[in-house]
């Protein structure tokens, strides 16, 4: 995962702020008609698109994971906010508005399933800032609020 280092991708780590994440951004909603950025082959209407807007919930840790990349892609740091944890998260979220991300993979995950209240998802994500290609790597740390799946904190 890039680390504090001028103009890298902001950290989704809980109580941090990338000196990237200084610039506000306001959600940039993709069509329900184009390819969802969280890497599934779905529209994002039928993908993340819901979740960001509120009408459905994230049944896994994974979906949860994948959403919250997505919400990156598209700027929705209204929609990150509320999927971190309410004891960790931070009062605001801005966002780089020169990070592209690119793509996620998942490398593994551990629970995080409708039968677990815990879960973690290892995953890597690609961007684009300033001409070059880069990743962040990250195992993050999810669990259940109310019945919901949030974002706790970072593992590695």
């Amino acid at each position: 995962m890039p680390r504090r280092a001028a103009r890298t991708p902001p950290t989704s780590r809980a109580g941090r702020t990338s000196p990237a994440s200084r610039t506000a951004r306001t959600t940039a909603a993709l069509p329900p008609d184009a390819a969802c950025p969280c890497g599934l082959p779905a529209r994002y209407g039928d993908c993340c698109g819901p979740l960001h807007a509120g009408t459905a919930a994230a049944p896994t840790a994974e979906r949860l994971m994948r959403s919250r990349y997505a919400a990156f892609a598209v700027g929705d740091a209204a929609y990150l906010l509320r999927t971190w944890a309410a004891a960790v998260r931070p009062p605001e979220l801005d966002l780089d508005p020169a990070v592209r991300w690119t793509g996620l993979d998942i490398l593994g995950t551990t629970g995080g399933s409708a039968f677990h209240a815990e879960g973690t998802v290892e995953f890597r994500a690609r961007y684009r800032l300033d001409g070059r290609d880069g990743e962040q790597r990250e195992n993050s740390r999810f669990v259940r609020e109310g019945g919901l799946w949030v974002y706790v904190e970072a593992l590695t």
